[in-house]
């Protein structure tokens, strides 16, 4: 297995939820073209250090198995997290935009 491929599968599935949690939202008619519909790109990613522990398995071909599901899962809850620790509201709809974590803290703030 390629440890430089294995890299890039991580690097991708953290991509892919930052991009969940922050700025991937599907709203017909509006954002059916790359141009509308956002994505991460290389400047949205943080520099990431991938550390690669070899335990083959012996169910996947040659010894491998997943890779970029297993840190895509967590991403988009990590980062809504720290949304949360950082704002005290709770974005319960994601991409968490920055007009629903307004809308958020507004609403926290008018139940005062």
């Amino acid at each position: 297995i390629n440890p430089l491929l294995a890299e890039g599968q991580i690097e991708g599935g953290i991509a892919q939820g930052i991009g969940m949690a922050l700025m991937e939202e599907y709203i017909p008619g509006r954002t059916e073209n790359l141009h509308d519909y956002l994505i991460p790109t290389i400047g949205d990613v943080p520099p990431i250090e991938t550390i690669l522990i070899e335990v083959p398995d012996p169910e996947g071909p040659f010894g491998a198995k997943g890779l970029g599901e297993h840190v895509l899962i967590p991403t988009a809850p990590a980062i809504l997290n720290a949304i949360r620790h950082a704002t005290g509201v709770l974005v319960t709809k994601i991409p968490a935009t920055p007009s629903r974590i307004r809308a958020a803290i507004r609403e926290k703030e008018a139940r005062r």
